[in-house]
């Protein structure tokens, strides 16, 4: 799309005025609505183009505010590259022409009053109903599919259990179809990621490297499969670095999880791990939106506006470092398969805690205020 030759700026700037046109006409084309509602980032061309189509359309335009797209591009370019001023200065332009905003926490509903002349009215992510906890049956047939192709998911053990159907982690009885925890399984640790700068995996590595030691000091601490999912520019950089670890009690995969077994794959986990940092400190992890749904306890590294979702004792832990998190792993996994310790009083904290679902979050949140404009 645009230029394919010439100087970088010049095919940037062309593909963005063919997406602006491209934009225009699906909008104009559209069948009339009363709103016109779109998620930043992307803004470029986006805000601009919406902004004109609600105009000549006759249509309240909101803009639901999820981050700042010129502090993304900052991570690639650095903060004072012209791209990314000129793509601040655009959003912060534009941004003020809507009718009306949402956004994602209170840090950026504050930021966006104080600093953009903004108003705008929080709405947190909620989870789909898709994401809850797995029930063991369906456990089994995730971690036998995934056994196939992952070694961390087949028994540690070559021993053959007569009419027992194996993986790490689960045993069903091929007679009866009974499906049980497997007796001295190792714990699950799951993270997602799009394998991009805002998120250091060097950090993890290390912090299982600490484990490692502290497993093998402590006879009652079990062993690991961390499972890290998703696709990305650093992906085959960290698993490079993945493949010279020596590990003896830590397995690591990194699949590509189909978009109906990830919800199974989270809601199977023992502990997820985030290590998302906010590109502008502002907005929050929706991949520890998903774990909390599955009342999956986190581990999350710190940024200023993290406590918003992550109560730091209460649904899971936040650290700063890789020496934090490998502590936090040893807490955590302390007592484990037990379900009295930390781990299991989080998830309880989860499990009572009611969560909204995205639906519901809407037709609480928004629904009102939609209705409120239109009276």
């Amino acid at each position: 799309m645009g230029l394919r030759v010439g100087p970088k700026i010049f095919r940037y700037v062309s593909k963005v005025i063919l997406q602006s046109f491209q934009l225009f006409y699906v909008l104009m084309k559209i069948e009339d609505q009363g709103y016109l509602l779109m998620q930043n980032p992307p803004g470029l061309p986006a805000i601009a183009v919406a902004w004109v189509a609600s105009r000549l359309r006759g249509n309240q335009f909101i803009i639901d505010w999820h981050n700042y797209g010129y502090s993304i591009m900052a991570l690639t370019h650095g903060e004072n590259h012209l791209i990314v001023k000129v793509a601040k200065w655009y959003e912060k332009l534009f941004g003020c022409f809507s009718d009306h905003n949402l956004c994602v926490t209170n840090a950026m509903r504050e930021d966006l009053r104080k600093n953009w002349n903004i108003e705008a009215t929080t709405l947190y992510d909620k989870p789909p109903s898709i994401f809850r906890e797995t029930p063991l049956k369906l456990q089994h047939e995730l971690f036998v599919r995934m056994s196939s192709v992952y070694s961390p998911f087949r028994p540690s053990s070559d021993v053959t259990k007569e009419h027992m159907e194996r993986t790490a982690f689960t045993e069903r009885n091929t007679h009866t179809g009974a499906v049980t925890r497997s007796s001295g399984r190792p714990a699950l640790l799951i993270s997602s990621t799009s394998w991009t700068e805002d998120e250091d995996f060097s950090i993890l590595l290390q912090a299982l490297q600490e484990y490692e030691k502290f497993v093998e000091e402590e006879d009652k601490l079990p062993s690991l499969v961390c499972v890290i999912t998703g696709k990305g520019p650093q992906k085959e950089y960290y698993k490079k670095l993945i493949d010279t670890k020596e590990f003896q009690h830590v397995k690591i995969c990194t699949p590509w999880m189909e978009a109906e077994d990830y919800p199974v794959l989270l809601g199977s986990a023992d502990l997820g791990v985030c290590l998302h940092k906010s590109s502008s400190g502002l907005d929050l992890p929706m991949k520890v939106v998903d774990m909390f749904g599955c009342c999956l306890p986190v581990c999350a590294i710190h940024f200023k506006c993290l406590h918003e979702l992550v109560k730091h004792e209460e649904n899971g832990l936040i650290f700063k470092d890789s020496n934090e998190l490998s502590q936090q792993l040893k807490l955590l996994f302390s007592d484990f398969p037990g379900d009295q310790g930390k781990l299991g009083i989080f998830r309880k904290n989860l499990r009572e805690s009611g969560q909204q679902r995205w639906n519901e979050n809407w037709d609480q949140n928004v629904l009102p205020l939609i209705k409120e404009h239109c009276d």
